[in-house]
This record gives structure tokens, C-alpha cells and sequence, in this order.
């Protein structure tokens, strides 16, 4: 293996997850009987330009043909995504003279707030069948993956993008100098580029191993994406720290003839520094981070098991299966899970084998516990789920350490109440 950005040989291990399938290759149950694949999940670091990786095993068009990620179920994404629009509309001074292009922009859940602003837009998304979504929500979008080709014909039919969004992408790409090229070519010469990722930072020092699988490819600091993002003549002029997916930074970059860094890029990168993770043996506690993590949760469901209580899970995110994979969590520990995406209904978590069933079926049952595998929206399933305490049943969150929701005891006294009578 080689840096996918500085081409070095000089790669050290970080975190070795073993092998697992696909994090979003949900089964049908006319494939539990079928040979699985499963392929090397090992996160390794470029001692030269200090990029996080992982070999690129699987390629964007094995995952992103057909998705099961629709990014509108998330009543809290779909609210960011339009305060984001709201904001860059007034930060930017866009009007409806002006072009706004996201890549890989899903089921348009943040393209639809720039449709009802007046402002024209194009989104590019690659999976067939969100890309659909996107276009029955009234989101004029393209399906395919954007390289260099793309990007000129783009620009040639409708003009350079004024604000150009790539939400949660930039670690999904294996050729990540090319599709930094395509990103300056979409670019307006005094456009802005909005970049989200997820941030390395709290991935190593809160142990959010859960966020490392397949379809990601790196994983950034402000330092790694400054490198990679210069290697199209692009400067970060901006960062802002968001708590989205337990953490995340969102850059904003300009081409190099107008960009002017401004101060809170030197201060997240002297948090990274304060962190050690500008030098290699920062990054090196992820293992035993992860490995902690891992037995507090086996314990508690062990315990949970042994003294008869029924434990399901909550959600089927692609996180959740590197956590169920690496756990070695089966249904004889998680009977099931739900998820509000009828698209994985009747379907099975990769690897783990566990059945998803839609949301309702926790009413029905009313388990003794609840495991929240997408942990970084606890504020909004938590207010989904506070009914549960109604029959006496736990909500729990495994990351960043194992832990119970609080409700407040009003809220907990009025829901029991409720519930008896």
C-alpha cells in the first residue's frame, strides 16, 4: 500500500478492525445461505503527510450504484443541511444569478432549501435510486460520478458553481488527487468550496472507531486536508467545528489567487498540534481506545443477557456495522434492530446477520433495552425513544463511552404514568 496523496511506502498501523463485509450491503433472506464477502478493514497512517487511510479494497461503483443511505431520515440532518443553506446564502450574497453545486448530493436533502430559495442548483449523485429521490423532491441532479470529464461538461452547459458543496464525500473517494482537480474545475474563480468530514481529531482522542469502514477511504485533520486540497491550487481559508457525526469540521476553501486563511484555521490546527496529532505517536491511543470500548459494550450485553433481559437495537447505520462486526455482536445478543429507511425492512446487518424491522416494532415488543448504534444523533433519538422509559425499558449508547440517556424525572413520571394507564 502507498499514500493515495503523497504517493510514500511509509505507512504505520493504527487500528486493524479484521475483516468485514461491506458496511451497506444489507442482505435479503435469499442471501443469508450465500458466501459473504469480507474484506481488510485496517487503518494505517503516512508517516511523510500524516493522512489516515485505508486501502482502497472496494470501488465507489460497487457501493454508491444502488444505496441504502437516504440522508432525509434524519429529521436533525435535514434541519443542518438548511441552516447551512440559509447561512452560505447570506455569508456569500447568493441570488438566483448565481450557481450552487453539491456533489454526491443524496436524496437532496439540502439542494431542496436552495430550490425553495430561488437559487439555481445541480446536484450530482451517483447511486440510481437516490439520485431518483432527489429528482421526485423537485432537485434537478445528474447520476453519476464526478471526475474531470464531468466536471468541464458541467461547467461548459451551466457555468462555474459560485458555492460548490461536498458534504461528507471527500473521505469517499479512493483517487483523491483527481477528484480535487474536478472540484477546482466546477469551481467559479472567486467561488467557495464547502468540504464536511468527519474529524480525525475526535475519531482518535474520543475512540470513534465506528466511523472507519469501507466506503471511507481517509480520514482528515485540517492539516491532511489542507495538503490535499492545495494539490489543485485550493487554500482553506476558513474551518468551523460542527457536532455532527460525533464531530466533524467544515472547510471552506477558495482558489489559491483569492484565498486568505483567516485565524480560526491556525487555531484548529493548534488543537490538532495540542493533541499530538501532528506527529505520528498521537495517533497510536486509537487502539486501545477502541479495544476499551469494545469490552464495556460485550460486558453489558453479556450481563444483560445472562440475567434474562431482551435487548434490540435502534437504527442500522453503516457505523453500526463496523461496531457489530468488530464486537462480534449476533442476534443471540441483539435480537434485532430498527430503522426508519424502508429500504433495509426484511434486510440483515452485514457480517452480524441481525434483522432490521421498521421503528414500530420496539412499541410492540417492549424490550428491556435499547442500543443506539447511530450514537452521534443521541439528542434526536433520544426524544424518538424517551417513551421507552414509559414500560421501564433502558435507552444506552455505546460511544463514546457506554452510557444511559438522561431524561429529566418530570418527563420520566409524566411518560410511566402514561404508559399504566
Amino acid at each position: 500500500m502507498r499514500c493515495r496523496l503523497c504517493d510514500s511506502d511509509r505507512l504505520v498501523s493504527v487500528l486493524d478492525l479484521g475483516a468485514t463485509p461491506p458496511c451497506e450491503k444489507f442482505l435479503t433472506a435469499a442471501e443469508l445461505d450465500l458466501p459473504e464477502p469480507t474484506y481488510p478493514l485496517h487503518l494505517r497512517l503516512c508517516e511523510d503527510c500524516l493522512l489516515l487511510q485505508i486501502p482502497a479494497l472496494i470501488t465507489p461503483e460497487e457501493t454508491f450504484t444502488e444505496y441504502a443511505y437516504f440522508s432525509s431520515f434524519s429529521d436533525s440532518w435535514v434541519g443542518h443541511a438548511k441552516l447551512f443553506v440559509e447561512r452560505s446564502i447570506e455569508r456569500l450574497e447568493l441570488n438566483s444569478d448565481c450557481f450552487i453545486v453539491e456533489v454526491a448530493s443524496n436524496d437532496g436533502y439540502l439542494l431542496q432549501h436552495a430550490v425553495s430559495a430561488g437559487i439555481p442548483c445541480l446536484g450530482i449523485e451517483p447511486s440510481v435510486n437516490v439520485g431518483a429521490a432527489a429528482r421526485d423532491r423537485g432537485v434537478p441532479t445528474i447520476t453519476a460520478f464526478l471526475d474531470q470529464e464531468l466536471a468541464r461538461a458541467v461547467r461548459e452547459e451551466h457555468g462555474p458553481a459560485n458555492l460548490l458543496v461536498a458534504n461528507n464525500v471527500y473521505a469517499h473517494i479512493p483517487d483523491l488527487v483527481g477528484f480535487t482537480a474536478s472540484l477546482r474545475t466546477l469551481l467559479a474563480e472567486d467561488g467557495w468550496l464547502s468540504i464536511e468530514v468527519h474529524h480525525a481529531l475526535n475519531l482518535v482522542t474520543l475512540g470513534q472507531f465506528d466511523t472507519i469502514y469501507h466506503e471511507h477511504f481517509q480520514y482528515y485533520t485540517v492539516l491532511s486536508a489542507q495538503r490535499a486540497l492545495a494539490t489543485a491550487g485550493l487554500t482553506v481559508v476558513d474551518v468551523e467545528l460542527l457536532g455532527t457525526h460525533g464531530g466533524s469540521l467544515r472547510i471552506w476553501a477558495r482558489p489559491e489567487a483569492v484565498a486568505e486563511p483567516g485565524e480560526r484555521v491556525a487555531q484548529v490546527l493548534a488543537l490538532e498540534a495540542a493533541a499530538g496529532l501532528h506527529e505520528v505517536s498521537g495517533y497510536l491511543d486509537l487502539r486501545p481506545r477502541a479495544e476499551t470500548v469494545r469490552q464495556e459494550l460485550l460486558r453489558f450485553l453479556l450481563e444483560a443477557k445472562a440475567s434474562g433481559r431482551r435487548v434490540v437495537g435502534y437504527g442500522a447505520p453503516g457505523k453500526g456495522n463496523t461496531l457489530l462486526n468488530y464486537c462480534g455482536i449476533r442476534p443471540d445478543l441483539l435480537e434485532y434492530t430498527v430503522d426508519r429507511n424502508p429500504y433495509k425492512h426484511g434486510r440483515f446487518t452485514p457480517g452480524t446477520r441481525i434483522p432490521v424491522h421498521p421503528p414500530e416494532r420496539i412499541d410492540a415488543d417492549r424490550p428491556d433495552v435499547v442500543l443506539v448504534l447511530p450514537w452521534n444523533l443521541e439528542a434526536e433519538i433520544t426524544a424518538q425513544l424517551r417513551h421507552v422509559t414509559g414500560w421501564g425499558g433502558e435507552i444506552v449508547y455505546p460511544l463514546p463511552t457506554l452510557h444511559h440517556a438522561t431524561l429529566d424525572d418530570a418527563a420520566a413520571s409524566e411518560l410511566a404514568g402514561r404508559h399504566t394507564k
